[in-house]
């Protein structure tokens, strides 16, 4: 799959978000995309999943079957996981797959709750999954440990992993750094409206230990919080 020469804006006369984009994403490969909140990481996957259509240049080879996960999934939907993943699947002409993708990211207990009714960490499961129906040519991944619990933030790397060993080309917008451990990676950044493949993963940012409390019953939702901010958080009571 190649973009060549891509640039974007929402409206005419507005602002460039992406200029002169020129990427390769090749079968197998998994590459990382970085840059600051506002910086154009979420179009530019909206862009290589074919949401959107770039202004200027062209975007070629693109699988026939791609997966999709956003930073934040759409809960505001009339369906139980069950039923929405179902649906999802029938409309794609795909194999359902429910307890296998269930089983691995862990929410076989929510197959029967409606989708407002999910946590944060609940719903970027069935984010996940829907965008593994499949198996997808091309999978994009927008921010998705944001939320996670521990368990399936520890094991979707190798998830990530598994599907480029299997053929697919997958894209990974990923600030919490979840990803750095996996060999091979491409990383490319994201600034001032360029894309620029890097040549050494970006150096770890100095860090600082903050100790908040909070009442118990606001923990989860803090939690929530930071963690989609990109912070480690170690939590103990007192």
């Amino acid at each position: 799959m190649r973009l060549e020469s891509v640039a974007f804006r929402y409206r005419r006369k507005a602002p460039w978000v992406l200029r002169d984009v020129g990427l390769t994403l090749a079968p197998g490969t998994v590459t990382e995309v970085t840059g600051h909140n506002g910086a154009g990481k979420s179009t530019l996957l909206r862009l290589i999943a074919g949401l959107r259509d770039p202004r200027r240049g062209t975007v070629t080879g693109r699988p026939g079957r791609v997966g999709y996960a956003p930073e934040r999934f759409p809960v505001d939907q009339p369906f139980t996981v069950r039923a929405y993943l179902g649906h999802m699947a029938a409309v794609r002409g795909v194999p359902a797959d429910l307890d296998r993708w269930a089983g691995r990211l862990g929410f076989e207990h929510l197959l029967g709750v409606r989708l407002p009714e999910l946590s944060k960490g609940s719903a970027q499961k069935v984010g996940l999954a829907q965008a593994l129906l499949g198996d997808p040519g091309l999978l994009i991944l927008d921010e998705p440990f944001a939320g996670l619990d521990a368990a399936t933030r520890d094991a979707l790397p190798a998830l990530i992993s598994d599907r480029a060993a299997h053929g697919a080309t997958v894209v990974v917008s990923d600030h919490q750094g979840c990803i750095e451990s996996l060999p091979g990676v491409t990383r490319i950044s994201v600034a001032d409206g360029m894309v620029a493949v890097l040549e050494e993963p970006p150096a770890p940012a100095e860090r600082t230990v903050l100790e908040v409390i909070v009442r118990a019953d606001e923990a989860d939702t803090v939690e929530t919080k930071l963690r989609a901010d990109g912070h480690e958080v170690r939590r103990r009571t007192l």
